[in-house]
């Protein structure tokens, strides 16, 4: 088949357990972007927190960023926005306050990462995985009428279920994901990796059928369901794997050899 572009996460998908691109990796996408197949990013991360990744490895693509909230062009310009009031993450964070979860926030717009506890050892551990330093503040702090596009928890994995369940019936009117067993995604209504997808294929005149994505968790769901050749890694959740393609894990090379075994690399 004749696919056309390649759209892939980053945590536990295009990056190993060290937080790293092998070289096998890297290089396919340098082979996709000499052939002409555009090369996506598909992350919950925001701008900020890919960058390194441009500059580690010398190359830029196009990313969606917030899990499809923020979509942004190769040169950085912004092809679509769509964050969460200021009002509405006041409100989360009076819940997670009056709940008494072991459960510290984190709040995003374009360019900071406003967090309520600097010193919590999951914040510490993003800061080294992303490679960004957040800032202890508040919801007042991001000027009246700028994007909020991810509201995230940083949850005890005993407790995410529990808080996902209840975020979930208190907000209904907001996307509420898990990327991880600690990390709980909150995005506004109807905002997912699919639909940032599909929107960004309608923009190239591309026919999601001839697209590949990679993804390895639920908040990937969306985005594998949407393309004609999903893959998903081996070291995603067990109950995840009836439904895609299965390919080797983040540490296996899993995104070159897919893109190897399906033809896309010359």
């Amino acid at each position: 088949m004749n696919y056309k572009i390649v759209f892939s996460d980053i945590d536990g998908t295009l990056l190993n357990s060290n937080h790293r691109m092998s070289e096998n990796t890297e290089n396919a996408i340098k082979n996709l972007k000499r052939q002409g197949i555009p090369f996506v990013i598909v992350t919950a991360r925001g701008p900020s927190g890919v960058y390194p990744i441009f500059r580690r490895y010398n190359f830029v693509a196009p990313i969606i960023c917030y899990s499809g909230a923020l979509i942004l062009g190769e040169d950085g310009e912004i092809i679509f926005s769509k964050g969460i009031s200021k009002s509405t993450v006041s409100s989360l964070i009076r819940v997670i306050t009056e709940e008494g979860w072991d459960c510290t926030w984190n709040v995003y717009t374009m360019d900071d990462w406003i967090v309520n506890d600097k010193s919590d050892e999951r914040v510490i551990k993003e800061e080294n995985i992303v490679e960004v330093q957040s800032t202890k503040g508040s919801v007042d702090d991001i000027p009246n009428g700028m994007e909020i596009g991810k509201f995230l928890c940083m949850c005890n994995p005993d407790e995410i279920d529990e808080i996902e369940a209840v975020l979930k019936k208190k907000y209904p009117s907001l996307s509420i994901v898990k990327s991880s067993d600690i990390l709980l995604e909150v995005m506004e209504k109807g905002v997912n990796k699919g639909i940032a997808v599909e929107m960004f294929c309608e923009k190239l005149n591309i026919n999601k059928i001839d697209a590949v994505a990679f993804g390895d968790h639920y908040n990937d769901i969306e985005m594998l369901k949407t393309v004609g050749a999903p893959f998903l890694m081996e070291n995603a959740p067990e109950d995840m794997k009836a439904d895609f393609n299965i390919t080797s894990s983040n540490d296996e090379e899993g995104v070159f050899q897919a893109l190897k075994k399906i033809g896309l690399l010359d």
